[in-house]
């Protein structure tokens, strides 16, 4: 069993940067494929980055490609989103994924889901 806790959320203007954590406590961390999703008001949820257990596979939506960068922390048992050149485009509530590959993240095949923080981007 998994728990994911998404913090770093918040308002920010176009251009601005924000960093987002999850934290993940109550299992093997190091075990799992990491990933982040995101879903605005009114549309379905997409996927946005996701890493794998060692760091060594990283995969990013085109929309963020050369914005955002994922990382982790095995030792902290984190993982992290580096959000860039925010745009109003990026608004929506932020979701950390925990998944057995990079591939079933990539796929939403999801084995745990944290709560999901909100991002405005305003203009």
């Amino acid at each position: 069993q998994v728990q994911l806790a998404e913090s770093g959320g918040g308002l920010v203007q176009a251009g601005g940067s924000l960093r987002l954590s999850c934290a993940a406590s109550g299992g093997t961390f190091r075990s799992y494929a990491m990933g982040w999703f995101r879903q605005a008001p009114g549309k379905e949820r997409e996927f946005v980055a996701a890493m794998s257990w060692d760091g060594r596979g990283t995969y990013y939506a085109d929309s963020v490609k050369g914005r955002f960068t994922i990382s982790r922390d095995n030792a902290k048992n984190t993982v992290y989103l580096q959000m860039n050149s925010l745009e109003p485009e990026d608004t929506a509530v932020y979701s950390c994924a925990a998944a057995t590959t990079t591939r079933f993240v990539r796929a939403g095949r999801i084995d745990y889901w944290g709560q999901g923080t909100q991002v405005t981007v305003s203009s």
